[in-house]
């Protein structure tokens, strides 16, 4: 017999129809279990949007210490500052565009931030006009109170993930 979890189709034992979702929870959640293990999860309240990222001048790559780079030898959490002064630009140094250091890159602010549950996009140029966020206003300083708007309408994805408010956003790297 094949364990029925909640939500699972019912009528049809061993029926997988929502399984998808399922594995995008577990996902999401194993996410957050690994940021958390490598501190990227502050409990002093510092979001991830908070954490400073850089963006080559030249190619525009965006060195994020939420990712490192572990195939250069930059572990994750390696904030920017301490990037060794030998660093270069994954992409420009490989590209043969000549070799791009810590000089090359200037502080990146995101402006666009995606729904980790389902993908919606928060762009801080447009705002939410509909819901009274006016445009240009920056993902730090939505309400407290603000919920992802598509989330906020699927009853599964509000049963099983809850309120899915900022913490549930990651910057959108485009």
């Amino acid at each position: 017999m094949i364990h029925q979890a909640p939500g699972f189709c019912q009528k049809y034992p061993g029926c997988y129809h929502n399984i998808y979702f399922y594995i995008s929870l577990v996902l999401s959640l194993f996410i957050r279990l690994v940021q958390e293990g490598n501190g990227l999860v502050k409990g002093d309240g510092t979001t991830m949007s908070e954490i400073t990222r850089y963006k080559c001048k030249l190619c525009g790559y965006v060195y994020s210490p939420l990712r490192g780079e572990p195939h250069n030898g930059i572990p994750v959490g390696t904030s920017f500052e301490d990037l060794p002064e030998t660093y270069v630009c994954p992409i420009c140094g490989m590209d043969g565009k000549g070799k791009i250091g810590k000089w090359g890159f200037d502080e990146w602010i995101p402006t666009k931030f995606v729904c980790s549950v389902c993908g919606y996009v928060y762009d801080q140029n447009r705002g939410e006009p509909h819901r009274g966020i006016k445009a240009g206003t920056s993902f730090s300083k939505l309400p407290d109170d603000y919920r992802c708007p598509v989330c906020n309408l699927d009853p599964k994805i509000k049963t099983e993930f809850g309120p899915v408010g900022t913490s549930g956003f990651e910057p959108l790297y485009i």
